[in-house]
């Protein structure tokens, strides 16, 4: 019998060996995102240090309208990007978590784009 491979395993792979390749600092940090069936989430990374600069969420109080679409991914890319700005960081290095870059996780990256930040 044929056993069925378990998606989140795959992408944890996948994550891993980008996650190989990239890192981030405090002039150029990682922008992270972890989208789950619900919400989307997208944090500032500074691997260096090792501590979050900044981070946004479907999942926030004052977030308003539906959570689990390109729409609200959008948002919350936004959301992240004015954010870094704010902390006088432009360019980040893009983390799509293991996911493909399609619907929601291209939605937040485009937002972040158009919102000023370079990636």
């Amino acid at each position: 019998m044929v056993s069925k491979r378990d998606k989140n395993q795959q992408r944890l792979k996948r994550h891993a060996r980008v996650r190989s390749k990239i890192s981030g600092t405090a002039a150029c940090p990682r922008l992270s995102v972890f989208r789950s069936s619900k919400h989307i989430y997208a944090q500032l990374i500074d691997d260096v240090a090792g501590r979050t600069l900044c981070s946004a969420s479907s999942v926030e109080k004052d977030f308003d309208g539906a959570t689990g679409n390109a729409e609200a991914a959008a948002k919350v890319g936004k959301l992240v990007a004015e954010r870094a700005l704010k902390l006088g960081v432009e360019e980040v290095v893009f983390d799509r978590g293991g996911y493909i870059y399609h619907g929601r996780v291209k939605a937040l990256a485009e937002a972040a784009r158009e919102s000023g930040l370079k990636f």
